[in-house]
């Protein structure tokens, strides 16, 4: 399974060195930064699988760094998730409406940001949440309900999905 490629965006050193603890013990490969251009050079350079983005960082704001991620091609479908103490509906409504598909008020749960990030990261990526099996030729999604060997798809049914699934994740 590929590791996740994050790129957090928060000028809270304390915050984002909390954050990058939470994540690297959920196996992400992260990229921070607490400059709002920076980020968008970071992005460019190696696009993130996910973005973490505080509304208030240094250089651009996280808003504008949101939609200038949106129109990049490298970064236009990738998941933005906005961390802020702005809680105000307009604030959350217009980070929405900017491109971030959530969004997450000041203080909150770590526990529950790594759940949220979990959640996006499924819907967009099954393989990189952790439900792609793999084992020599043969790969399986388990969100999708899909198994196949040497790319070609195998019909299973719901009896062969649970033990293929059984002998990929303890093979040997």
């Amino acid at each position: 399974m590929a590791r996740a490629k994050m790129l957090l965006v928060e000028d809270d050193a304390a915050l984002a060195e909390l954050l990058i603890w939470h994540f690297k013990r959920e196996d992400f490969e992260i990229a921070q930064t607490p400059d709002g251009e920076e980020a968008l050079l970071l992005a460019k350079e190696n696009a993130p699988d996910i973005v973490l983005l505080d509304w208030m960082v240094e250089g651009l704001s996280g808003i504008e760094v949101c939609r200038r991620l949106r129109r990049m091609p490298e970064t236009a479908n990738v998941p933005i998730i906005m961390l802020t103490a702005r809680g105000e509906e307009e604030d959350r409504v217009r980070g929405l409406e900017t491109g971030a598909d959530d969004y997450v008020t000041k203080p909150f749960s770590p526990r529950e940001l790594v759940a949220r990030v979990g959640a996006v990261l499924r819907r967009v990526r099954p393989a990189l949440a952790g439900e792609q099996l793999t084992y020599s030729d043969i790969e399986m999604d388990t969100v999708g309900h899909k198994g196949r060997r040497s790319g070609e798809v195998i019909p299973l049914g719901p009896t062969e999905f649970r033990l293929l699934k059984h002998f990929l994740e303890h093979p040997g």
